[in-house]
């Protein structure tokens, strides 16, 4: 799992040209958004789409679990796990 969490990693830096990060400087538990890694709903919404086109899984928008799907990179690693096809 931890290549997947490094392929999240890189999606995260390129989709959303972080070009002064490195996968090092991503903790696999570190809140994504606000407080963490500062990312916001536009970041959301393009880091969905590099995520649907990488790994073929369907994030629903209007769940509310989508959320919590969002919340980590070992969360969004476990989501795509279950949910690849």
């Amino acid at each position: 799992m931890s290549e997947l969490k490094n392929k999240i990693k890189l999606l995260i830096i390129n989709s959303l040209d972080l070009e002064d990060m490195t996968i090092a400087d991503i903790e696999d538990d570190q809140p994504l958004f606000i407080d963490g890694l500062g990312l916001d709903s536009i970041d959301a919404l393009e880091l969905g789409l590099a995520i649907k086109k990488e790994f073929n899984v369907k994030i629903d928008a209007n769940s509310e679990q989508t959320k919590a799907h969002f919340a980590s990179v070992d969360a969004l690693a476990e989501f795509i796990e279950s949910n690849r096809s």
